[in-house]
């Protein structure tokens, strides 16, 4: 239990309150896979966070006539009452009500959308839970004095209980996870924004190749849990380890091409974790290796800074600064779109973390 994230003495002031926010996804760059409880990662991680792919909720809260043994809520998403998100959710307010205790007095009625398709491979779990997180701490800070560093602290930390990635969803453009020697404000409990980022990095594109929309065969959740037997487990998160504290000064002065090396190893290894656990399992598609060769022979024949990464899954996130954003535009509509399901892509840039709407 840590102490100094629990709303205390919170005077109820208010029957009822009404806040939305909007809180984006992020890509990890440095990749986390492996955690122990509460949500806790086995190695650091940094992401990009994202622009365009944003979850926005809204929260109205209505004090009840007596307090509740847990959190009473409802959820509609995109229109719709969705009662297989109720276990997901019932589970974080139970881990968030120690540190919110004021919860118990109100029902939450969650109305909550998308700006990108639905299971579409893009991490909603980390925008959703990042928007949730901001209403429940504007709500707090109506009661409790906050100042603007506790309020995103506490956001973070809060997100973190529901999905571990949505920690790194608050602020931009990049934002660290996990206790690292060379970040000398990391912790395992928030994430925390990277600092002396060179400007071609703040400026950067993400385009999301949609390969597979389908159900993945195998969950984040049970992936992770799957580290806990790896034979490779301990020496992959040393090697992130050591990946974060290499990229950390190219990410400071700019250095493209020793950014794109240590990217595309973090997304082979992640997905060489997934391959070699027991159970074993693949989640590229044939046309996710067909457009990761295309990219290493784009970036061979034109010297264009342009490489990709990976989530848990089998689509691509194709990365390039700014600068060179109309020819790799015009590369992933000649070459990389037929790869994709029904020649999908979402484009998307570095945002700066989750608004009030």
């Amino acid at each position: 239990m840590e102490q100094r994230f629990v709303a205390k003495n919170a005077q109820l002031t208010k029957d009822s309150f009404t806040t939305r926010w909007q809180a984006p996804s992020n890509i990890a760059l440095v990749k986390y896979w492996g955690k122990t409880a509460p949500q806790l990662p086995k190695n650091a991680s940094v992401s990009f966070t994202l622009s365009n792919a944003v979850t926005k909720t809204e929260v109205a809260f209505t004090l009840l006539e007596e307090p509740s043994e847990k959190v009473t809520f409802s959820i509609v998403f995109e229109g719709e009452e969705k009662p297989s998100f109720r276990p997901k959710l019932e589970a974080f307010f139970a881990n968030i009500l120690p540190y919110q205790p004021f919860l118990a007095h109100y029902k939450l009625t969650i109305t909550s959308q998308n700006t990108f398709p639905h299971s579409s491979g893009i991490a909603s779990s980390a925008s959703s839970m990042a928007a949730l997180a901001a209403c429940l701490v504007d709500l707090e800070s109506q009661f409790v004095p906050l100042s603007e560093e506790d309020k995103m602290s506490k956001i973070s930390f809060l997100a973190r209980l529901g999905s571990g990635s949505a920690c790194r969803s608050t602020q931009g453009p990049m934002m660290a996870w996990g206790s690292h020697a060379a970040i000398s404000n990391s912790t395992d409990l928030f994430a925390v924004t990277a600092a002396n980022i060179h400007p071609v990095f703040t400026d950067f594109c993400d385009a999301i190749l949609l390969i597979d929309k389908g159900q993945k065969q195998v969950s984040s959740t049970l992936g992770h849990k799957l580290m806990h037997q790896h034979p490779y487990a301990e020496q992959r998160f040393a090697q992130a380890n050591d990946h974060l504290a290499e990229l950390l000064p190219i990410l400071q002065q700019g250095d493209l091409d020793a950014f794109i090396a240590i990217v595309e190893k973090e997304a082979l290894h992640l997905h060489a974790m997934m391959m070699t656990s027991d159970p074993y399992f693949i989640l590229m598609e044939p046309n996710t290796l067909s457009v990761i060769n295309r990219i290493w022979m784009f970036r061979k024949e034109t010297g264009i800074p342009v490489c990709f990464t990976l989530d848990a899954g089998a689509n691509v996130h194709v990365l390039y600064p700014n600068n060179v954003a109309e020819a790799v535009n015009q590369f992933i509509e000649a070459e990389l779109l037929q790869f994709c399901q029904y020649r999908q892509c979402v484009h998307d840039k570095v945002g700066t973390g989750i608004k009030k709407y």
